[in-house]
């Protein structure tokens, strides 16, 4: 599965199943919380593919935090998170990051000292499960 971050898509990465194609810009002001909930299920082994405009003289940077636990994310505190997309890497085809395991992955923008993450609602959560998990 492929989650697009023109922000993001979902596809598989099983090529015989094919999820569908779900793209919204990684840019402010739009509810990510929503579209993950909307979006779900993720599973494990799914690609998150995250793709933005580059900082230029009219676009303002984005970048893609990983948060180490829900506290950190609840409070858009960066002091513990690890940046997995640069502002300039979001450009083009993007970048993939692959949900490899079994728990939950809190992602947020970090600009602005996590103003984007605070105010811009640039964040959501993902608990990728086994494929073949009914719920």
């Amino acid at each position: 599965m492929v989650l697009v971050a023109s922000m993001l898509a979902v596809g598989s990465a099983n090529k015989d199943w094919q999820r569908g194609n779900y793209t919204e810009n990684w840019r402010y002001g739009f509810d990510y919380k929503q579209w993950a909930w909307k979006n779900g299920p993720f599973y494990i082994n799914d690609t998150l593919v995250f793709k933005y405009d580059p900082p230029n003289d009219t676009t303002r940077p984005h970048s893609v935090y990983l948060f180490q636990n829900p506290w950190s994310f609840m409070k858009c505190d960066l002091s513990q998170a690890k940046m997995v997309g640069k502002p300039t890497e979001g450009g083009g085809e993007g970048f993939e990051f692959v949900l490899k395991r079994w728990q939950p992955y809190y992602f947020a923008c970090g600009e602005h000292d996590g103003l984007h993450c605070k105010d811009g609602l640039m964040r959501f959560v993902v608990f990728p499960m086994f494929r073949g998990w009914n719920y």
